[in-house]
């Protein structure tokens, strides 16, 4: 099923990210938390790949995964980084063959000792024509995008932001899925102004459950997700309890992703960093997916 399908309906969609591990470790760890996630019933799950492309073969192999073990649609991220329009369209064509369906079109960053994304030459500069790459060659491909409820950190402006996320639309983009975010005023302002605008996709909120303090100060530090101060006073006071914090981040994404389901969004999209539990004890408590049988 591609991503215009998914949210036609004016139902509520689920979908969860994961990222190609490193270790054998990793991989066994991840191929155990499909298998429980799948249960859930997700619209999708979509793979990342490293700063760089440096997992962009990996990227293909989970997706694979996830389609022939899952038998779930899997979304492929893919960015501009480092590739000539003919070696993204190469990545295109072994993206279809592995049976992908949906694309999640993306800039990317700056590969490791670079301090701004700079386009190679025969390559894309921006998102939006990667989205007109995929459109232009690969019209059966569902295409996602981002966005930023809180502005990218590279844009001068929350409009000048929104212009960008519109051209990505205006390209063919099908439904826009948001940069994590803990202040759900950021998501609403962000909807409406982007309807302002004439954006009319679907917005699909990012959630990020907060299992670890220290983890998510880095993560917000790298986007610039603004943390509100009394959740980062509660977890501060719990620093040395690991289980204390990972508590304090379920029952906020609890209480997160409650008030948005009720304000009517049509998804969320979980960055699950390769675990399940915290998603578990979500929506265990949210009743928008199957249960886990008992056993597994």
């Amino acid at each position: 099923m591609r991503i215009a399908e998914m949210y036609r309906d004016g139902g509520f969609g689920l979908s969860i990210e994961i990222f190609p591990p490193k270790t054998e470790v990793g991989e066994n760890n991840l191929k155990r938390t499909l298998q429980r996630v799948r249960h859930f019933e997700p619209k999708f799950i979509s793979c990342t790949y490293g700063a760089g492309g440096t997992t962009r073969g990996k990227t293909l192999e989970w997706c694979r995964t996830i389609i022939e073990e899952c038998n779930l649609p899997a979304t492929a991220h893919f960015t501009c980084v480092g590739s000539t329009r003919e070696e993204l369209l190469q990545w295109l064509e072994e993206a279809a063959e592995v049976g992908v369906q949906n694309i999640m079109a993306l800039r990317g960053d700056a590969p490791q000792g670079q301090d701004k994304f700079e386009a190679i030459e025969g390559g894309c500069a921006y998102a939006n024509e990667l989205v007109e790459l995929i459109r232009a060659n690969h019209p059966e491909f569902g295409i996602g995008v981002a966005g930023y409820p809180e502005k990218h950190l590279e844009a001068p402006s929350l409009d000048v932001d929104l212009q960008n996320l519109k051209r990505k639309v205006d390209a063919g983009a099908d439904a826009i899925f948001t940069q994590l975010f803990f202040v759900n005023d950021s998501f609403f302002r962000f909807r409406d102004q982007a309807r302002a605008v004439g954006i009319d996709r679907p917005m699909i909120a990012g959630i990020m459950p907060i299992t670890s303090f220290e983890r998510i100060k880095k993560i917000t530090a790298m986007c610039g997700a603004i943390f509100p101060v009394d959740l980062a006073k509660s977890l501060e006071s719990v620093k040395d309890d690991d289980e204390a914090q990972f508590e304090i981040g379920v029952d906020h994404a609890i209480k997160q992703c409650r008030e948005l389901i009720e304000a009517g969004i049509p998804g969320i999209h979980f960055y699950v960093l390769n675990k399940s539990q915290a998603a578990e004890r979500i929506l265990g408590a949210l009743d928008v997916a199957p249960a886990i049988p008992a056993g597994v």
